[in-house]
């Protein structure tokens, strides 16, 4: 039987390398192998030695697009390690500064990369000639975000101000007023953004995911709650790793991971929102049910529309905790390193990034060293996943002409917006028919 090969060398449009490869026998998908080939960059491995305190800092520079995310699992994994609790007032801002980074993220995403697939564009630039001022509201959401992340943060990108314990230094309240109004008109601005979005045309498909979020008792999930999923899971993260397991493939430098007893699982905004829609606020969930978005959504190509939602939970969130802000007596809580027992203290923490959670874990010495870490990011988590929405995706548009065929399969991989770097970076494309 013939073979056939069609290769793309790079994927577009989202952040890293990797390459799909794609087996047919006939009329059927034999294979999928969704190939990241990016050089693995062994993070666990230099953490190992270095002090706990050193987490935030070092693990900021693993992605340049969701560093907050990295900063806050570590962080959080930290403390519990050592058992800090934070105080109210550096709690919020914690949760104001991975505002910013959803705000930043999600609207670069929508935007700029995933955007131009629905309205039949090849890039936002070629976009931007019909609909410039969409383009124009997405850069002033991902200007909106970077101001929080600067001032919060130290800076936009690998921000240096996080600590264990706190901050370094916390803004005044004269620093902070002015962003009020800031997020007042972005808020204004992702409103109109998600009722774009919502009018776009969207692939009819769906399947049985096992979505999977961190859920808090009163907040929609960014930095705390415990882990459930569709299918009755329901642990603390601590437990993470009973529950969870990862593995290698041969064709890729990520590791994939998967539930023990199911299998994959789905993480992101389209898990958040379908395990969380009454952690919205009323006002989010108003707009939801005007955009014509329920609970039970399992359709991954309306996840843009459900990232428009959240940039407007995020705008709202922000500029209420600007609000109310009032700053702490002291930008960082006293910090002792506990040991175990008998040599090691382990902290756990899993945190809501743009992508869905990220797990660290780490145990450390008496003295305050890591002896091991653990990372588990959100792209690795729905790496088996995209495999599997690819296996029907293809074998449903087999009959298409290879570029046809080759651009659906690229959309469905950025409705994940994938975060190669943090996963180890795509895409060449290989279909082989026999």
């Amino acid at each position: 039987m013939a073979t056939k090969t069609i290769r793309v060398d790079y994927l577009t449009r989202v952040e890293g390398e990797g390459a799909l490869e794609l087996d047919i026998s006939g009329d059927a998908v034999s294979g999928v192998r969704l190939a990241i080939f990016e050089p693995p960059r062994f993070f666990e491995a230099l953490l190992r030695g270095r002090a706990g305190t050193e987490a935030p800092d070092i693990t900021a520079r693993i992605c340049g697009i969701c560093p907050v995310a990295y900063q806050m699992s570590a962080v959080h994994a930290i403390e519990a390690a050592w058992d800090i609790r934070l105080d109210a007032p550096l709690r919020a801002l914690r949760r104001l500064l991975y505002c910013g980074e959803w705000i930043e993220s999600h609207a670069l995403h929508v935007v700029m990369l995933h955007a131009p697939d629905f309205l039949g564009f090849p890039d936002a630039i070629s976009m931007a000639a019909v609909h410039g001022e969409a383009v124009r509201q997405g850069l002033a959401l991902k200007k909106a975000g970077n101001a929080l992340l600067r001032l919060l943060g130290g800076r936009e990108v690998h921000p240096v101000n996080v600590r264990v314990g706190g901050f370094y230094r916390v803004p005044t309240r004269d620093e902070l007023a002015p962003l009020a109004s800031t997020m007042e008109e972005a808020r204004a601005t992702a409103i109109a953004l998600a009722r774009w979005v919502a009018a776009f045309p969207f692939p009819d498909f769906g399947r049985d995911y096992e979505f999977v979020a961190l859920r808090h008792p009163t907040e929609y999930p960014m930095n705390e709650g415990r882990l459930v999923s569709s299918r009755g899971l329901d642990i603390a993260v601590a437990e993470y790793e009973d529950a969870f397991a990862e593995h290698h493939v041969a064709h890729s430098t990520a590791l994939q991971s998967g539930l023990r007893a199911r299998g994959s699982y789905l993480v992101g905004p389209l898990a958040r929102f379908n395990l969380n829609h009454d952690r919205l606020s009323p006002s989010v969930q108003a707009l939801a049910d005007e955009l014509g978005l329920a609970p039970g959504c399992t359709n991954p190509y309306r996840s843009i529309v459900v990232r428009a939602l959240e940039l407007v939970q995020a705008c709202e969130e922000a500029e209420g905790l600007i609000a109310a802000y009032a700053p702490p007596p002291a930008p960082a809580m006293a910090v002792t390193p506990r040991a175990g027992t008998p040599q090691a203290s382990t902290g756990a923490a899993c945190t809501e990034a743009p992508r869905g959670i990220l797990y660290h874990r780490y145990d450390l010495d008496a003295e305050g060293s890591i002896l091991q870490a653990r990372i588990v990011p959100p792209t690795s988590q729905n790496q088996s996943t995209i495999e599997d929405d690819l296996r029907l995706i293809a074998t449903r548009d087999l009959a298409l002409p290879e570029h046809e065929l080759r651009d659906h399969c690229e959309q469905a991989i950025r409705n994940y917006d994938p975060c190669i770097s943090c996963s180890t970076h795509f895409l060449r494309l290989t279909v082989r028919r026999q």
